[in-house]
């Protein structure tokens, strides 16, 4: 049976000869539908008929979630470009087009990618189109950096149960510590329930920030030259991109969009470490329309895309249950990811005897994870810094908190920490 397929391919005289020749039997691909537009496009693939779609970079209001609302659909999409429009192809790429072919190339050839995308095939590897970081000197990234020789950082998700366990304390100490090590950082508010970051860093919560970012990203747009430009330079390796302003604008955040931001930021620094929300369930009314956003899609898009998802809890008996049941809702909604654990405000008083044993112990048990670090808790130098709206090496270099998340910098970028100097007797 032949692929039924649709097509919106405007503004291009080629476009009539090729949906001829796609027409003929022993391509195996029929045009079931020319949509003129993307309203076309997506009333079409609602109705069930086709399974793959053939579309131009030039069609007009065609962005990420249009691409991400054909694949709820089940519709598989395949790009065209003008011969040698490498902007065309980027701006594909970016919008989750994996497959995009020359206009000019042979029907068989659109036919087979047409096939193999409806399948499920894997996509060729697309041809590099070159590091554009190699043009920006000024962005304080290194051109080759030792710890990153393939060109894409790591992606570092902060995450944790509600009740404040300090996720957005351990953010922004992570990436101002990774800075400090030398690692190009960029930090990102993606709590969509309320971002804070702007507020524990002095910085103007009206910048652009992350919805600026998710905008130029669905439509295509965003480059790491684009991403820099958006993102406040705190320090010379130190970049923020600032949150929402308002919990009510999470719709912004679109999912593929957030993908889109992340992979641009690999690029323009060797670690992004974002401050996520707490909640990652998924509505069961949105579930079933699939043309609506969900509020935790984009916290479930960072953990899934993220190497390494960071797990904060708090240190007493609330925080502990909180966590263990956290854990076990991640494992049920995205079982593929393994939480690194770190266990945020130890101190005496909530938990008897040896806090941190105790604490390993009953997380071991209850959630079968083990702790990966302990962070005192240190209220005088984490109230000093929130004051001061800088980070805790700023008004604090020499509290157990810092110290404590310099540690763990170190962990997660292979850096090494400058030994302390001791004072000499006097």
């Amino acid at each position: 049976m032949a692929l039924q397929v649709f097509t919106a391919v405007t503004g291009a005289a080629w476009e009539s000869e090729l949906v001829g020749e796609l027409d003929r039997a022993d391509h195996g691909v029929t045009v079931v539908r020319r949509c003129v537009d993307v309203s076309d496009l997506l009333a079409a693939a609602s109705t069930g008929v086709g399974q793959a779609a053939l579309l131009s970079a030039e069609l007009r209001r065609l962005d990420g979630d249009t691409v991400a609302r054909l694949a709820e659909a089940g519709v598989a999409v395949v790009g065209l470009v003008d011969p040698g429009d490498e902007r065309a192809t980027t701006r594909l790429r970016q919008l989750g087009v994996a497959r995009v072919l020359p206009a000019d190339a042979d029907p068989e050839l659109i036919a087979q990618a047409l096939r193999e995308a409806a399948s499920g095939a894997p996509a060729p590897a697309g041809r590099d189109v070159g590091d554009p970081r190699a043009a920006l000197p000024s962005l304080g990234v290194p051109p080759d950096p030792a710890d990153r020789p393939s060109g894409r950082g790591r992606v570092v998700a902060v995450w944790g149960p509600a009740g404040a366990p300090g996720r957005s304390t351990v953010a922004v100490g992570l990436a101002d510590e990774a800075a400090r090590l030398g690692v190009s950082a960029l930090l990102v508010d993606g709590d969509v329930y309320g971002g804070v970051v702007a507020q524990l860093l002095g910085l103007l919560d009206e910048s652009p920030g992350i919805a600026a970012a998710v905008r130029q990203a669905g439509a295509g747009s965003l480059d790491v030259a684009s991403l820099a430009r958006l993102a406040w330079a705190v320090a010379p390796q130190f970049r923020v991109l600032t949150g929402l302003t308002r919990a009510d604008r999470w719709p912004e955040l679109r999912p593929q969009a957030v993908g889109v931001v992340l992979d641009e930021a690999r690029r323009l620094a060797a670690l992004t470490v974002v401050d996520c929300a707490s909640c990652i369930e998924e509505d069961e009314e949105l579930s079933f329309d699939t043309a609506a956003p969900r509020r935790n899609g984009a916290t479930l898009t960072v953990l899934e895309a993220a190497d390494t998802v960071l797990c904060v809890s708090g240190a007493d008996p609330v925080a502990l249950q909180r966590t263990v049941r956290a854990l076990g809702e991640l494992r049920g909604v995205l079982p593929d990811v393994r939480p690194v654990l770190v266990v945020n405000q130890v101190r005496r008083g909530p938990v008897p005897g040896d806090a941190p044993r105790e604490i390993a112990e009953a997380l071991s048990r209850f959630a079968g994870t083990e702790v990966t670090a302990f962070l005192p808790a240190d209220r005088r130098a984490a109230d000093a810094a929130l004051a001061a709206g800088r980070t805790l090496a700023e008004v604090a270099a020499g509290s157990a908190l810092r110290r404590g998340l310099q540690s763990l910098a170190a962990q997660l970028t292979g850096a090494d920490v400058p030994r302390r100097r001791r004072r000499g007797r006097g």
